[in-house]
């Protein structure tokens, strides 16, 4: 079976474990949700295992683990209707077959050049914000206090950004600049995450301002190491930031 089919056949099979962690009893479903992420990191090792570097069973099969107990865990909290079922499936596996694309460019990436890396950081990018949004709208639906909140969302966003950052440079380890980074990165969307819990805003609004931090702040980093930090690209980065902190202010239930 060539590596692409495997591929294929993996997103299909975790969609499907996806779906049959719904069927499981409340009290169990998250021990499902545990077992169906750990399926998804050992199926992603599987398929890419020719060109896997020894880097790559950290930084290559963290997304496609991640996203999958994101996704699992929104699943939970939607209602059980037919039609949302089908388009979180769908959604799902179209997901899950990108983050193993990319991944699988970024595992023969760091061993050599090829010419769509560049393109595969982009989606990774992206994909790398879609989980965050799935992690912090779950994270926020279970009320918890606002200091749980910020260590909870500071280690998923580590866990998350860790990867991303990597993905710019391909070295070989983990270098002491991507480790710090990552670690500074997390640290302040941990402290977002704290202060925002105090604000009357609705989840999702909750949600989407710590993606837009997510976004600033790691498209800023990436672009740092990958030498492409100009002063538009920062500005252009800024205003977003600007912008959403003053919608999110007045979307606010201040009173």
């Amino acid at each position: 079976m060539t590596k692409r089919r495997r591929l294929v056949v993996e997103s299909v099979l975790l969609a499907l474990g996806l779906l049959t962690t719904q069927f499981v009893e409340i009290r169990h479903r998250y021990w499902a949700i545990l077992v169906l992420s750990l399926v998804a990191y050992f199926l992603t090792a599987f398929s890419l295992r020719e060109d896997l570097p020894k880097i790559g069973w950290l930084v290559n099969l963290s997304l496609p683990t991640l996203y999958t107990a994101a996704v699992a865990l929104f699943y939970f909290l939607l209602p059980e209707a037919i039609l949302t079922r089908v388009l979180i499936l769908i959604f799902f596996g179209i997901g899950m077959y990108a983050i193993l694309l990319i991944e699988n460019i970024f595992s023969i990436a760091a061993l050599r050049s090829i010419q769509l890396l560049r393109a595969a950081q982009a989606v990774g990018f992206l994909m790398t914000l879609v989980t965050a949004f799935l992690f912090y709208d779950t994270i926020f639906s279970f009320k918890l206090e606002a200091y749980l909140n910020a260590l909870v969302v500071l280690a998923i966003s580590f866990l998350l950004i860790l990867p991303s950052c990597w993905s710019v440079t391909l070295e070989s380890g983990i270098e002491k600049k991507i480790l710090s980074s990552s670690l500074v990165l997390a640290l302040v969307i941990g402290e977002l995450a704290f202060f925002i819990s105090f604000w009357p805003l609705t989840i999702t609004a909750i949600s989407l301002f710590l993606v837009t931090g997510c976004y600033v702040f790691l498209g800023i980093v990436q672009s740092q190491l990958g030498g492409r930090l100009f002063e538009n690209t920062l500005k252009e980065y800024l205003r977003v930031g600007l912008a959403v902190l003053l919608i999110t202010f007045f979307l606010a239930k201040w009173g």
